[in-house]
């Protein structure tokens, strides 16, 4: 039977390896830059709204205006990122996190 000791042992080594920092690694690197760019967006949108609503109000046809539009686009941006997120992690992330998953049931099942 493991105790709770060998548990957090065996997830610590995995933790310390060099796959698993892989793994953070290649998470961090498109999750930060991607939600910089989203949260710059967004900002963008919001900024432009309080500072520069002639602009935003402009027609563009017919009653949509360019507030509307980026406001559309705003949802637009969020299902794609989702989208280039799951494509991203089934290629990048999920064979390593399954490897690394594999291992630690294997320590645990010493």
């Amino acid at each position: 039977m493991t105790t709770r000791q060998d548990e957090s042992s065996g997830f610590e080594q995995v933790q310390a390896g060099a796959e698993f920092q892989e793994l953070r690694r290649r998470y961090r690197s498109w999750a930060f830059p991607v939600n910089v760019a989203f949260l710059a967006w967004y900002l963008l949108y919001v900024v432009l709204s309080a500072w520069a609503r002639d602009f935003m109000g402009t027609k563009v046809i017919g009653s949509v205006n360019v507030a509307l539009i980026f406001g559309v686009l705003q949802f637009v941006s969020t299902f794609l990122i989702a989208w280039l997120y799951a494509r991203h992690a089934g290629e990048k992330l999920d064979p390593l996190a399954d490897k690394l998953r594999g291992e630690i049931e294997g320590v645990r099942g010493e």
